[in-house]
């Protein structure tokens, strides 16, 4: 159990981190940064030219510390005024040697308070959503019905078309992929050949696998960048299906992976050089000249 869980730091590390970065550390993690980047898909269709998605990540609600950075990042968020709002996972947290039956008891006090605060988003294609390890372990029934209940849309090995008059773009999205039963297959089964996809999968590790399918764009969390990230060095501890592309843009052959790392933290309220993100993706067609 302790090594499934070792999950971005022990507890031994949190302790450190907190110890050697004091105030600062505790200061940027409620800090937010909006992080703005354009991406080129062969596959957009000229329609979707200049298409925005707003990002975030790693919400790990609770009411004390992450609360806060959620809640700013509401009014940040719809002042972008965005086409659209995908939330890549982990809306609940699972304690370091916690059973699963504590963990659905936690996940009821969490979930909804978190769906309410996102549900103040705005964005004119809607909000989607996937589930992330903490929110498949603890208890993915109950935390899809909190967002469904706020107006999320939780994709779970499935697709919808976003449309703009006769063109089409695919937005899909994947089971967990540590703790659920990820299905790519199932999830692009209605996209036709040729259309641009983009997936939505909380590890982004996952890209190679999605990378041997016909996906253009893949975004993801999970990594929460390490929290702490030492320059020249990385991170002290990156979880499963992080350590490959644990933050920021990368190319996995015809795959452009972006890995947000996230809004709250885990293990201990501590980020150095992994300020809270909410990541603006405006969509290109063709390639980058």
């Amino acid at each position: 159990m302790f090594t499934r869980r070792q999950f971005l730091y022990t507890g031994g590390i949190a302790v450190a981190g907190a110890a050697a970065f004091g105030a600062d550390g505790l200061s940027e993690s409620y800090d937010l940064q909006v992080k703005k980047l354009d991406i080129h898909l062969k596959r957009l269709p000229e329609a979707f030219d200049g298409f925005t998605i707003a990002q975030l990540s790693d919400f790990h609600y609770e009411r004390h510390f992450s609360a806060f950075p959620i809640k700013k990042s509401i009014d940040l968020v719809n002042k972008l005024s965005p086409d659209l709002i995908v939330l890549t996972g982990d809306f609940v947290t699972v304690g370091f040697f916690e059973f699963r039956r504590h963990a659905r008891r936690y996940a009821w006090q969490a979930a909804f308070p978190c769906a309410e605060i996102l549900g103040k988003l705005r964005a004119r294609s809607g909000m989607y959503a996937v589930l992330g390890n903490h929110d498949a372990y603890s208890n993915s029934a109950l935390v899809t019905d909190a967002l469904q209940s706020h107006g999320i849309h939780v994709l779970s090995n499935a697709c919808v078309p976003m449309e703009r008059g006769s063109a089409r773009l695919w937005l899909a999205g994947i089971d967990d992929a540590l703790e659920g039963q990820p299905d790519l297959g199932l999830a692009l089964k209605k996209v036709p050949p040729g259309e641009a996809v983009v997936l939505l999968a909380h590890e982004p590790d996952f890209a190679d696998e999605a990378a041997l399918m016909p996906v253009d764009l893949q975004l993801s969390g999970h990594s929460h960048g390490g929290q702490i990230w030492i320059p020249g060095i990385g991170a002290p501890w990156l979880p499963p299906l992080a350590r490959i592309y644990p933050r920021g843009l990368y190319r996995i052959d015809n795959l452009t992976l972006y890995t947000n790392i996230g809004i709250g933290t885990i293990r201990a309220p501590i980020r150095l050089n992994c300020i809270p993100e909410v990541t603006l993706i405006t969509l290109r067609s063709g390639k980058r000249t």
